[in-house]
């Protein structure tokens, strides 16, 4: 899959949550994960994921980022900053075209996402649900999403019970040089 990711949450309050998201990042491939101005913690690795049985050691394997505000945090040139919040303007999670490069940041337990920080979003999704699910597993939905959209897997049949198709091989493409090139050849 080409592209990267980052994802976090605005204004954790909850370790759990904060290291269930770590280790389903890291499952999904996350390039980096983060947390803004966290209510009663701040994130220092092991501390949180320890007590999860985290056989990965999500910890270890991927930076962490705090910040104390929205405006703090790094977005990396080219990407865009995702808000994940239940807001009747945002784009239903099953019509949202996942840019290349993203940071996702979703709102807290016990809050959506603070004023400043849905400001900064270039865009807005919500998974379409009836009613507000817990924080990780909400990151969790949208990252499968990326990987199922953005991953290269074929169109899923038409009919129950039909195999799909299968994946497509990688084509590489020829090989190029300077002088190839100069001339007009491929």
């Amino acid at each position: 899959m080409r592209g990267y990711f980052g994802i976090g949450i605005d204004q954790a309050s909850k370790a759990g949550n904060v290291g269930n998201l770590i280790r389903t990042a890291h499952a999904f491939g996350a390039s980096f994960v983060f947390a803004v101005n966290p209510k009663a913690y701040a994130h220092s690795g092991e501390l949180v994921t320890k007590d999860f049985t985290d056989t990965s050691k999500s910890h270890l394997q991927l930076p962490f980022f705090n910040y104390a505000t929205a405006a703090d945090v790094e977005v990396p040139q080219g990407c865009q900053l995702v808000g994940i919040e239940i807001s009747d303007d945002a784009i239903d999670l099953p019509s949202f075209k996942h840019p290349p490069q993203a940071v996702y940041v979703l709102g807290g337990e016990r809050s959506s996402l603070s004023a400043d920080m849905m400001e900064r979003c270039d865009s807005i999704i919500k998974i379409p649900t009836k009613f507000s699910l817990n924080v990780a597993t909400a990151g969790a939905i949208v990252m499968y999403d990326r990987h199922r959209i953005l991953g290269g897997y074929p169109e899923r049949p038409l009919m129950t019970g039909q195999a799909p198709e299968p994946k497509a091989p990688h084509v590489f493409g020829g090989v190029k040089t300077r002088r190839a090139k100069k001339s007009g050849a491929s």
